[in-house]
């Protein structure tokens, strides 16, 4: 089973998990690397006006990324990772998707976040995209449970 590993992080936290997962799957890893990357004053959620706000308010927003390495077509299991922004996956992660046809593919979407679940941003992936699996996902704040892993790769 063939398992890539993509995630945008803007503070270092999801890449650390992503990167917790790749080791324990063996899995590609991918990086959603936004361009220009944020800064500091980007990510001010209180200011109505930063880019974060102006991207997390407007739905079809779709930041610029870099050009991604891997092909996601040719992975059995995809594990996206994002933190939680507005309560959904931050629109880059958004950009990324939309470069492929998901229809049929198994996405897995693991969040890290600082009280939010992940639930609303599995709704929210779903409804923008029908056509995949995408499938319960998982708040890995703190330790990974390689069993549970294991398992969704395993099925």
């Amino acid at each position: 089973m063939k398992t890539l590993i993509t995630y945008f992080s803007a503070s270092g936290v999801t890449a650390q998990v992503a990167e917790q997962l790749a080791a324990m799957t063996g899995g590609d890893l991918e990086r959603i690397e936004p361009i220009p990357a944020y800064t500091e004053a980007d990510l001010d959620w209180r200011n109505k006006q930063s880019r974060t706000t102006r991207e997390m308010t407007n739905e079809s927003s779709r930041p610029a990324i870099a050009k991604p390495v891997h092909d996601l077509e040719q992975y059995d299991v995809v594990f996206i990772g994002y933190p939680i922004w507005w309560g959904v996956e931050p629109r880059p992660v958004d950009t990324y998707l939309d470069l492929y046809s998901l229809k049929g593919r198994r996405i897995v979407p693991f969040a890290t976040s600082g009280g939010s679940g992940v639930s609303e941003s599995v709704r929210h992936l779903r409804n923008l995209y029908p056509d995949a699996n995408i499938e319960e996902g998982l708040l890995l704040n703190s330790r990974i449970d390689e069993k549970k892993i294991r398992e969704i790769i395993d099925r």
